[in-house]
C-alpha cells in the first residue's frame, strides 16, 4: 500500500475506519461508515447476548436500551420517552403511515426531491386508503431557499392532510428550510413528517424547537453508528396512535404498561439490538475526535463540502446549483446526460460514469438520475476522513472528460 496515489489516501482520521485504503471514498452519505472502535462496542453487545441469551435479552438489555435512548435524546434535544428505535428512516416513515388512516378525499403531499423508497411508501398508503398523492415541484438548480417553501405551499390544497418533508434531500443534497415549512403547515393544521435520514450528525438538530409531528432519522449515516440504527420521534399527544410494524407481547398483556408507546417498540420480537445500543459510543467517539466536538465536526465537514463544490463546479464549468446556506456535508452537481441507457433501467443499475470513476480512477462517488434519466447528478460527501486532494483529483478527471 506504500505506492498508493497520494490523492487516494484519506486524512489522518481515516485510520479509525475500515474503509479500503486504495479507494477515495466520497460516498459517506449513502450508507455511512462506522469507526472500528464503535464496531468493537457493537461486538461486545453481541457477545453479551450470545453468552447468556435469556438473561441478557429479558433482564439486562433494558438498562442499555434506556441509556442509549437517553444519550441520543440529549444529542437531538428531545425527551427520551418521545424516541423509539427503528432500523432505518424508511422503516420509521412506514411505521407512521401504517399507523394512520386516511379518508377518501384526503391528499398526501411529498416533493420531487424525496427519497424513492419513501415515495413508494407514500404511494402504497395512497392506494391502500384510496387517497391522492400529490408531488410538489422544487426547482434544481435553485437560487433561494424560499423557492422550496413556495413550491411546497403551492401544492397544498384544502384536502392536504399529511406532508412528508426531507430535512436533507438525498438526490440533490439540499438542506431544506425545514423549520419554516413545519411552522407554515402547522398553521394550516396539516400533519408534518420529516425524513431526517441525513440530518443527525450533519446539521444541528433540535427536535423540541422544530416540533414536527413525526421525525425519523438515521444514526448509521453521519453519527457513524452501526448499520441498522435509526429513530422515530413522535409528539407526546400523538403517540397513542403509533404502533410498530410488528405487534408483539404488549398487545396481550392484561395490565397495560405505564408507557405503551415505549413498551411496544422496545419488544417487537427477537432482534439484534446491538446497533441501537452502540449509538452512545458513536456519539462519544466522534465528539472526541477533535477539540470542539460535534459542532466542530459539522463545521469541518461542511467547509470541506463547500471547498469540494468550488473545485468541481470549476471543473464542470457550471455555477453552484444552490446557495451555500443550503449545503451541509454533501453536494450534488449536474453532469452531462447519460448515453445509451437500457430502457427500462434494471434494478440497482450502476451508472457508467460511477463505474468508470471506481474502476479506472479509484474514486467512489454516486451518480443519481434526477429529475429523471438520462439527466443525472454527481453527489459527493465530506466526512472527517476525507481530504481536499481527493476532490481535486475527481475534479481533474471530470475536467478531462468534460
Amino acid at each position: 500500500m506504500t505506492d498508493l496515489p497520494s490523492f487516494v489516501k484519506g486524512s489522518a482520521f481515516a485510520r479509525f475506519w475500515r474503509l479500503r485504503a486504495d479507494i477515495a471514498y466520497l460516498n459517506h452519505g449513502s450508507f455511512g461508515a462506522c469507526p472500528k472502535a464503535v464496531l468493537e462496542v457493537q461486538d461486545s453487545f453481541r457477545w453479551k447476548l450470545e453468552s447468556s441469551p435469556w438473561r441478557y435479552q429479558v433482564i439486562e438489555m433494558a438498562t442499555h436500551h434506556a441509556a442509549s435512548r437517553t444519550a441520543l435524546a440529549q444529542f437531538l434535544h428531545a425527551e427520551a420517552d418521545d424516541l423509539v428505535f427503528v432500523p432505518n428512516a424508511t422503516h420509521g416513515l412506514n411505521t407512521v403511515l401504517r399507523s394512520l388512516n386516511f379518508k377518501r378525499g384526503d391528499e398526501l403531499l411529498t416533493t420531487d426531491h424525496d427519497y424513492f423508497a419513501c415515495r413508494n411508501a407514500m404511494a402504497f398508503t395512497a392506494r391502500r386508503d384510496g387517497v391522492r398523492l400529490a408531488v410538489a415541484h422544487i426547482p434544481f438548480p435553485l437560487e433561494f431557499p424560499e423557492q422550496v417553501i413556495d413550491g411546497v405551499l403551492a401544492a397544498v390544497t384544502p384536502r392536504t392532510r399529511f406532508v412528508l418533508l426531507d430535512h436533507v434531500t438525498s438526490p440533490t443534497a439540499l438542506v431544506m428550510p425545514i423549520h419554516e415549512l413545519v411552522q407554515e403547515l402547522r398553521r394550516r393544521h396539516i400533519i408534518t413528517m420529516v425524513d431526517g435520514a441525513h440530518a443527525p450528525g450533519m446539521v444541528p438538530l433540535d427536535l423540541h424547537v422544530l416540533d414536527a409531528d413525526y421525525y425519523t432519522g438515521n444514526c448509521h449515516k453521519w453519527i457513524c453508528a452501526p448499520k441498522g440504527a435509526a429513530f422515530l420521534h413522535v409528539r407526546r399527544e400523538l403517540q397513542e396512535g403509533i404502533h410498530p410494524l410488528a405487534i408483539s407481547h404488549v398487545a396481550a398483556e392484561v395490565t397495560p404498561p405505564a408507557n405503551p408507546f415505549q413498551h411496544e417498540f422496545f419488544w417487537a420480537g427477537t432482534i439484534d439490538t446491538s446497533a441501537y445500543l452502540s449509538i452512545p459510543s458513536a456519539l462519544k467517539f466522534m465528539s472526541n475526535l477533535v477539540p470542539g466536538g460535534w459542532p466542530e465536526i459539522m463545521r469541518r465537514n461542511r467547509q470541506l463540502a463547500l471547498e469540494a463544490r468550488a473545485l468541481l463546479c470549476e471543473a464542470l464549468r457550471i455555477k453552484a446549483p444552490c446557495p451555500e446556506e443550503m449545503i451541509g456535508s454533501m453536494v450534488a452537481l449536474p453532469v452531462s446526460n447519460a448515453e445509451s441507457l437500457p430502457d427500462p433501467l434494471p434494478p440497482y443499475f450502476v451508472d457508467p460514469l460511477q463505474e468508470e470513476l471506481f474502476q479506472k480512477w479509484q474514486i467512489d462517488a454516486p451518480v443519481v438520475y434526477f429529475p429523471r434519466p438520462p439527466q443525472r447528478l454527481l453527489r459527493v460527501s465530506a466526512q472527517i476522513y476525507n481530504t481536499l486532494a481527493q476532490y481535486a483529483r475527481l475534479a481533474e478527471v471530470l475536467a478531462h472528460r468534460h
